[in-house]
């Protein structure tokens, strides 16, 4: 059973620490200043020279194409002290990126990727609609392609980063064709004629989300980087996401947990830290138990990445981290007592954030409808638990 034990590279503690080093020292002191909706470029502008923001991107367009797994050790540091600062982070290292290095044509690549490397530009991605989210097969938005242009129009909502991106890489309908087969991939460019941020909605974490109209934005036909088999191409890339987004959940739950030791060390009650108490240690206890549960199932859901995360993995990852942090972030509040149900503590922070985790990326309630489809139907009645349905 030795061999199976995992640890981090030299290399990935470094990086670990490097991060949780800048975000210690000066991140946590500006969490305040992201609460209102603000864009945290300042802590953009400290990342991007340590190589972070081009992370996922390859080292022929100015990244240094580091694993899935790297990423989420870097995103898990940021959200254990700063949600904003994580969740802005993660589009620029998941499927944003992905998607254009891997669909998109030579010359975008080489116009896009260096400056988002260097935090000169920034992605987002828009799939979710007024009217669907998880039901991409009712996705209305459509690029109608005429000659060698093409044209998108339809509305977006529920957008992180709409006000500071650069480029969006956008779900469409190709052309009306229905269901999941029509759907397809477009690169839009903020300038571009005919894009309008029309709403914008604040979050309990902190950050904007906003509704974007394409009303009749008309692009270069290579813009159109995914057609035959799109959602599928979409898909895959997507499970990147679904790594990235739970990392944000084990940071917040981390971070929270933290928190709640050092309170518990510190908090006296009937003449003795709070943390001597039978009752206090247990309720620690479980807390530290969901964490490291969480932590081993997400790292083995990155580590299957070649080059997207295995989406059975993921999605399990997803579900029990997303479920995890609510948990630990709501006991951090017990262990402070009435001071955690204040703004002046950061577990209250920690625990509004991680609310966000079962909403993004695909809901619970999605994943587990995924992942009980696998059960039924590769279950191997022989092999069992150990067949091919371990993922």
């Amino acid at each position: 059973m030795s061999n199976m034990k995992m640890e981090l590279s030299e290399e990935q503690r470094a990086l670990v620490g490097t991060i949780r080093d800048l975000a210690r020292s000066k991140f946590k002191d500006r969490v305040m200043k992201w609460q209102d909706g603000t864009f945290p470029w300042e802590n953009i502008r400290e990342l991007a020279p340590l190589g972070i923001m081009g992370m996922s991107i390859p080292e022929e367009y100015g990244g240094s194409g580091l694993p899935v797994f790297d990423t989420a050790l870097v995103i898990e540091e940021l959200a254990k002290v700063c949600y904003v600062t994580a969740i802005g982070v993660m589009s620029q290292l998941g499927v944003q990126p992905r998607v254009i290095f891997t669909y998109a044509p030579e010359h975008l690549k080489r116009e896009i990727l260096p400056k988002v490397c260097t935090g000169e530009a920034l992605l987002a991605v828009c799939m979710t609609e007024p009217h669907a989210g998880t039901d991409v097969a009712s996705y209305r938005t459509n690029t109608t392609i005429k000659g060698d242009r093409a044209t998108v129009k339809g509305v977006k909502t529920l957008i992180s980063k709409a006000d500071e991106a650069e480029w969006f890489v956008v779900f469409s309908r190709i052309d009306g064709k229905p269901g999941r087969e029509g759907i397809g991939c477009v690169l839009v460019n903020r300038h571009t004629p005919g894009f309008n941020v029309t709403a914008r909605y604040h979050t309990m974490g902190g950050e904007h989300l906003a509704e974007i109209q394409f009303d009749n934005c008309e692009l270069p036909l290579e813009n159109v980087i995914l057609r035959e088999d799109g959602f599928r191409k979409l898909l895959s890339a997507f499970n990147t996401q679904r790594c990235l987004n739970p990392s944000i959940s084990l940071g917040l739950a981390e971070g929270a947990f933290e928190e709640s030791i050092k309170y518990a060390r510190d908090r006296t009650a009937f003449g003795r830290p709070i943390g001597q108490f039978q009752g206090m240690r247990w309720k620690l206890a479980d807390m530290y138990r969901d964490i490291e549960v969480g932590r081993s199932i997400l790292y083995r859901a990155c580590l299957t990445a070649d080059p997207f995360p295995d989406p059975y993995a993921a999605a399990v990852a997803k579900m029990y981290c997303n479920e995890m942090a609510i948990r630990v972030t709501s006991e951090a509040i017990q262990v402070h007592g009435g001071y955690g149900f204040t703004d002046e503590y950061p577990v209250s922070r920690f625990y509004k954030a991680a609310r966000y985790g079962t909403l993004g990326g695909g809901t619970t309630e999605t994943l587990k409808e995924l992942v009980g489809k696998r059960l039924m139907s590769d279950f191997d009645d022989v092999e069992g638990f150990l067949g091919a349905v371990a993922f």
